[in-house]
């Protein structure tokens, strides 16, 4: 599909490195004193061996910068500074942290300048741009998404970038906060009797007159999310292994039936592809969820691929827009 695409998780995106100017930062304060050395096991099954918590730490992506901003890590760098602050509101980067380039082109050269103890990345970064990096500093990979696990994958990859910089009882913590998230929103959903309530969740977007819909059907992380505030989700589609994606139109909204519909856009974007997009299709005007107002743009800035911050936001977002 063609799309904004680096508003979406890259997926095995391969591309040059560019060269870029260098700049520094300043390193955030180290959770444990420990000096031990640390092994520890990434994705690829690759053993990393720090000399200590890592305290000058860029990330590559926005899930492992937002999981570095929750721990209380400031990130000395950070891939598309500007794209973060408009999708990932959940964990706003602190001032000064560098931006390394684009997600799918982080630079090498600025990177190195950085002098990181620690760059933290996900799998869906090319294997070149993998093998770059590794040059620079030690450099951790989490798996980004795993659609036969969302929840545990999310909160794993949290604790192991805490054991990387020494956060792990920061990590509990927030771990922990959600979990008591779910379980409020869960309660508060059922005491509104929407307990088993439909919901699909989406996002989309406009090329011309023609509206892609994108479902999050079982499997992928706000699915999972909605399984365990109780909801059920209409969507019959099987999504990728990865990130439990589908790929629909206007015209495969209608096999949903009278379910609340969800979705997330943002204005950087432009038009809003469903109320902007659709106003005028026959088709989107006649599904029950239209006819009943049950459509709920839900606030932007929740990223819809993040860690326990980004999930603690949507939660809040689901049942307030569903409950009110």
């Amino acid at each position: 599909m063609t799309t904004k695409h680096w508003a979406w998780p890259l997926i095995a995106v391969t591309a040059a490195l560019t060269l870029v100017g260098c700049g520094t930062s300043e390193a955030p304060a180290k959770e444990s004193a420990s000096a031990a050395k640390l092994t520890l096991t990434d994705s690829r099954g690759k053993k990393v061996t720090l000399d200590g918590p890592a305290r000058r730490v860029v990330g590559t992506e926005w899930n492992v910068i937002e999981s570095l901003v929750s721990l209380g890590v400031a990130p000395v760098g950070a891939a598309d500074v500007k794209g973060y602050q408009a999708y990932d509101t959940a964990a706003p980067l602190p001032s000064g942290v560098k931006d390394i380039g684009t997600r799918g082109e982080p630079s090498v050269d600025t990177v190195a300048a950085l002098e990181p103890d620690l760059i933290v990345a996900t799998d869906d970064l090319s294997a070149s741009a993998v093998k770059q990096l590794s040059k620079v500093a030690p450099l951790l990979v989490v798996r980004s998404a795993d659609a036969g696990r969302q929840i545990d994958r999310m909160t794993d990859n949290v604790s192991l970038i805490a054991r990387a910089t020494g956060t792990e009882d920061r990590a509990r913590t927030e771990i922990a906060a959600f979990r008591r998230k779910i379980a409020a929103g869960r309660k508060e959903l059922s005491a509104a009797g929407l307990g088993g309530e439909k919901a699909a969740f989406a996002d989309g977007w406009k090329e011309g007159s023609q509206v892609s819909v994108r479902p999050y059907v079982k499997g992928s992380l706000l699915a999972d999310i909605n399984t365990e505030l109780g909801l059920a989700s209409p969507w019959t589609m099987k999504g990728d292994k990865g990130y439990g994606l589908a790929a629909t139109d206007v015209e495969g909204l209608t096999k949903i039936g009278d379910a609340r519909f969800l979705y997330i856009t943002n204005t950087v974007d432009g038009a809003d592809p469903f109320a902007d997009g659709l106003k005028d299709n026959a088709v989107w005007k006649s599904l029950p969820f239209v006819k009943k107002g049950n459509v709920h743009r839900l606030p932007d800035g929740i990223w819809m691929f993040g860690g326990t911050a980004s999930m603690t936001q949507y939660i809040d977002a689901v049942v307030h827009a569903l409950t009110t």
